[in-house]
């Protein structure tokens, strides 16, 4: 397909040179960029003279300020940086050397936990358990027997 067969292209570009509809009205590219062109230089010019009239209010109303390079109208001034001297940052050093020398020294020495002393049942003792141990079974075994009996069926002779 050639480009020359088609109506509407550019043949040196390709493109469509077709018009575009912008708010209703039909424009080249040429004219869109114009256009553009135009308005961008008109707020240029509306930031110029806000510009100019906050130089003048800065300046006192003393006429309008020399113009100052670009870099510094864009840039905010840089802070001022603030510095420790030699011998403040040596105090600094030394207490935090000696926070972290007692830290060091707690978690080095842990506190040993009392030792209990180990618990031990007297002769007397144990023979009183086993002895209640062995009323309590005598007990259980006793009132199992009676169950027993009452439910026994009863045999007629």
């Amino acid at each position: 397909m050639r480009a020359s067969s088609m109506p509407g292209l550019d043949i040196i570009a390709g493109m469509p040179r077709r018009k575009k509809a912008f708010d209703g009205l039909s424009m080249t590219d040429a004219e869109l960029m114009a256009a553009a062109l135009i308005g961008l230089e008109r707020q240029r010019a509306e930031i110029g003279e806000k510009m100019a009239e906050l130089r003048q209010r800065l300046d006192g109303g003393a006429g309008q300020a020399a113009r100052q390079p670009a870099s510094v109208d864009s840039a905010a001034p840089a802070p001022k940086k603030r510095t420790m001297s030699a011998a403040a940052r040596r105090r600094i050093a030394a207490a935090q050397r000696k926070r972290w020398a007692e830290i060091k020294k707690a978690e080095a020495t842990p506190k040993p936990a009392p030792a209990r002393k180990k618990r031990r049942i007297s002769a007397a003792g144990r023979r009183r358990i086993i002895e209640a141990t062995k009323k309590r079974w005598a007990e259980f075994h006793a009132k199992k027997a009676a169950q027993v009996k009452k439910s026994a069926p009863k045999k007629e002779a």
